[in-house]
């Protein structure tokens, strides 16, 4: 979440909201260092805008510093959430996250439910299956966003509740424009198609492959 920026961030204070809304009574603990500058692929995993959320959020996990992990878990066990939910995309977060889960659940109260964008990722790499085999041990429960994703999780051969919810659409972009004008206001002409593409460009992703069936069309973008 804030100050971090990207899609999982806002994912985040979206599902926060939506709480907060029902009722709940709800706070989000963040990253103080999310991945090490030598593993991030962009230039700033930090947003540049400002903070418009109203929920409360620490920076409170070091995913590197494992006194950090055990600090929040204890501290988390003994304020006794009855729901704590763990955002999980990729296993290198997972030491950091079952330990945390690990320490919390001994209060016997609190259930945790993994949220997962994925199980294990789309590129691939040595001690990926054991690194979320040790996050999986930890839930109580999970939500996953699309059945490959679920496919994944059986792989593990467990007995927990699963439930699939397909990934929302995100809302917090203002009111939609007409193509004329926002056209006009990006100095773009008219008479042409564009492509609209958000996010790292990576290879799994698949913009080689949109750009050239474009390519083989000859259409006009």
């Amino acid at each position: 979440a804030y100050p971090l920026r990207g899609g999982i961030a806002t994912f985040t204070e979206r599902l926060a909201a939506e709480f907060q809304k029902c009722g709940e009574q709800i706070s989000i603990e963040t990253y103080s260092l999310q991945y090490p500058k030598i593993l991030f692929p962009g230039k700033t995993q930090l947003s540049t805008e400002a903070n418009s959320s109203d929920i409360p959020i620490r920076e409170s996990l070091n995913s590197i510093n494992p006194i950090s992990w055990i600090r929040l878990g204890l501290r988390l066990k003994k304020q006794k959430p009855d729901i704590l939910i763990f955002k999980f995309w990729i296993p290198f977060m997972a030491p950091a996250l079952g330990t945390i889960a690990r320490i919390v659940r001994k209060n016997k109260i609190t259930k945790c439910i993994g949220l997962a964008h994925n199980v294990l990722p789309h590129e691939k790499r040595f001690g990926d299956q054991a690194l979320s085999y040790y996050f999986v041990r930890a839930m109580d429960a999970f939500l996953v966003l699309s059945k490959s994703v679920k496919m994944d999780l059986d792989n593990f051969d467990f007995k927990k509740p699963v439930r699939i919810s397909p990934h929302p659409l995100y809302d917090h972009f203002g009111e939609m424009e007409s193509r004329e004008k926002a056209l006009e206001k990006l100095g773009l002409k008219n008479d042409a198609n564009y492509l609209l593409f958000f996010g790292f460009i990576r290879e799994y992703k698949g913009l080689d492959l949109a750009l050239k069936a474009m390519a083989s069309q000859k259409l006009k973008y």
